[in-house]
């Protein structure tokens, strides 16, 4: 569920304590509304797509945010020891303190979910989600494990998944599994409040097409734009893939004034 890391911008980042933890930050000040990045799994604010919305936030004046969660990138924190709702209270804590009017939130897999858990708080004018794994710690990672590696997690707290995104192995642990159950979405209707544009990929092995689907069912029946990209992946990073990020997020919230 990790996006592709590819640190080309060296920026410093800036510092920012959230719930007595010091997170990494990267803010452009511009035109709002602004536009906040939310990253995925194990993934970190200097990835592909954060980057190219960073270019496009330079070139048209717009206000964009991103910062890495905690346990993730140059934040403070252990990743195994944080769980969904340390990364949500992470998500609401930096927009409440850099970007509290009314921000689009763009959330790619993992920051999908934290981004339509954050909507209810954060009020955001618009959600652009890129293979969104809404509820992937039930979905995508418990159901789909053999007995024996529930087991393992069940019985060591810890189980060291394997990741083509990263040469470390991923904890995934008990706690993450049992809090991911608190925040489940896709069991009844899921309202934003706001316009949702959703970009995903039908050859993704992470986030599978119909698994998008399942959300679109749950979200309103107005406002609500789902582009499926047939050869799309799930870091959906090629040059016409930011392409659409870019035109979606211009087109879910455009400039004001």
């Amino acid at each position: 569920m990790a996006d592709h890391l590819d640190a080309t911008d060296r920026t410093p980042a800036t510092m920012l304590t959230v719930g007595g933890r010091r997170l990494a930050t990267l803010v452009r000040p511009g035109a709002g509304p602004p536009v906040v990045w939310l990253g995925g799994f194990r993934s970190d604010m200097r990835a592909t797509k954060a980057e190219a919305l960073d270019a496009w936030a330079a070139r048209t004046d717009r206000a964009f945010v991103r910062f890495d969660y905690t346990g993730h990138g140059e934040s403070e924190g252990t990743f195994a020891d944080c769980t969904i709702s340390d990364w949500l209270a992470d998500a609401e804590g930096v927009v409440a303190a850099l970007a509290p009017e009314r921000p689009v939130l763009v959330g790619s897999s993992m920051g999908g979910w934290i981004a339509l858990l954050a909507a209810a708080r954060v009020r955001p004018s618009g959600l652009v989600l890129i293979a969104p794994a809404t509820d992937f710690t039930e979905a995508l990672m418990w159901e789909q494990f053999p007995e024996e590696i529930r087991q393992q997690v069940l019985r060591d707290g810890v189980w060291q998944r394997g990741s083509q995104y990263s040469p470390e192995p991923t904890p995934v642990t008990r706690a993450l599994i049992e809090d991911g159950r608190r925040h489940l979405m896709l069991g009844g209707s899921v309202d934003p409040g706001c316009p949702v544009h959703i970009l995903q990929g039908m050859a993704d092995p992470d986030v599978p097409w119909r698994h998008a689907m399942r959300l679109v069912d749950r979200l309103p029946a107005a406002g609500v734009v789902l582009t499926l990209i047939k050869e799309g992946d799930h870091r959906l990073s090629g040059p016409a893939d930011l392409d659409r990020l870019v035109a979606a997020v211009e087109g879910i919230a455009p400039r004001e004034g």
